[in-house]
């Protein structure tokens, strides 16, 4: 990634996340008006919490250790609760904009401002507090979800496959030993012939994946024909090579821009979409990814950002897998991925070529997910 880029963007999202906590702060404050010895303990927690994220990541380059993983801990939760308290005081700021101009405030309210703000903060802090236990366990609990496809293309040597994808897997200091403990147990479970993985096995920094050993685990994975996986723009944010080298060290065979066989079957798998932003690398287009081998049969493409899906079609690719998206991960942003991408969540199919982009096992930042769930996709293939 260019220099100038890292900077214009670490300081917009600095300065975003400062707005946002100023303002959550602000409307804090005069919740605890009525409430004067506990302001400045308000204060002091507010400043840890709106910090935690960033002195964790400081922390978990310069030293990391416990103390790094329990400020990463609490930042990562806050940023879920930060959107959900942001668009609670929206709303009552708009109540209290639009009351401003068409007085509707019953009297016991209109006499009791500072009871009312006292209620409405500890009231929002409530449900905010249930939403992130919902979001929680949807994070945590996976779904298997089982897709039965026919392929029009013959195999000689396959009637049919037991395919098992996860993508956003996310390994790292939130997604650790009992998550993906969970990940290699459920995976075993279906008894795969093949495992594929769509990118961002690796959260960012690989560091706190070799310091938990969680190389050991994906040892455990049993797959007839091997485990797979392609870059995501995750591997490359924390250092592509490395991540790579640590994963086909441990049982992953990765597949960068290139095309592997699994007897007659065509596994291709693309590089991200990033690589041009981190490397100045250009990736290979499907075309030429795909150019020299017998298209006459079946053909499974790996592209973690589910972009530009005719590609996939024109090359009479029968099954694309991706992730990416997380359906937004937290409500409202599924709204925000659903207008970006074709296919933000699920599956769809464009000519003979099917798709399924998942919403996938892990999370970034928050161990929270709204209006999704974690995942694993089985895919039980028949062929004609």
């Amino acid at each position: 990634m260019k220099t100038g880029f890292f900077i214009i963007f670490i300081s917009i999202i600095l300065l975003v996340h400062g707005l946002v906590n100023y303002y959550i702060y602000a409307r804090g404050v005069q919740a605890f008006q009525l409430f004067p010895k506990s302001k400045l303990f308000f204060q002091i927690g507010f400043i840890v919490l709106a910090l935690s994220y960033i002195i964790g990541r400081v922390l978990e380059r310069a030293a990391p250790g416990i103390f790094s993983q329990i400020f990463v801990y609490i930042g990562s939760y806050w940023f879920a609760a930060m959107l959900y308290f942001f668009l609670l005081i929206v709303l009552v700021d708009l109540i209290r904009v639009f009351n401003y101009f068409v007085p509707f405030y019953p009297g016991f309210i209109a006499n009791s401002i500072l009871k009312t703000k006292a209620i409405v903060g500890f009231l929002s802090i409530a449900i905010v507090a249930i939403i992130i236990t919902i979001g929680y366990f949807n994070a945590k609990n996976t779904k298997i979800k089982t897709i039965n496809l026919k392929f029009a293309k013959h195999s000689e040597q396959f009637k049919n496959l037991n395919i098992v994808v996860a993508s956003d897997i996310h390994l790292g200091t939130i997604i650790g030993k009992s998550r993906l403990l969970n990940l290699v147990n459920k995976i075993n479970d279906l008894k795969p012939d093949i495992v594929l993985f769509a990118g961002d096995v690796v959260d960012e920094d690989i560091r706190p994946v070799i310091d938990q050993d969680l190389g050991q685990l994906l040892l455990r994975i049993e797959s007839k024909y091997g485990v797979f996986a392609i870059t995501g723009n995750h591997e490359y944010i924390g250092g592509a090579e490395e991540a790579c080298k640590y994963l086909s060290a441990h049982n992953v065979q990765m597949i960068r821009d290139t095309v592997i066989k699994v007897g007659d079957i065509f596994i291709a798998g693309r590089e991200d979409k990033d690589i041009v932003r981190h490397t100045g690398k250009q990736r290979k287009t499907v075309k030429e990814l795909l150019q020299g081998i017998d298209k006459t049969k079946p053909i499974i493409l790996l592209d973690h950002q589910p972009f530009d899906m005719m590609s996939a079609v024109t090359e009479n690719v029968d099954l694309q897998l991706s992730g990416h998206t997380h359906s937004g991960q937290l409500f409202p942003f599924n709204f925000v991925t659903g207008k970006m991408f074709e296919e933000d969540w699920g599956f769809l199919k464009k000519g003979n070529t099917n798709f399924y982009v998942s919403c996938g096992f892990g999370t970034w930042g928050p161990p929270i997910r709204i209006g999704s769930h974690s995942e694993i996709v089985n895919f039980k293939i028949e062929f004609l």
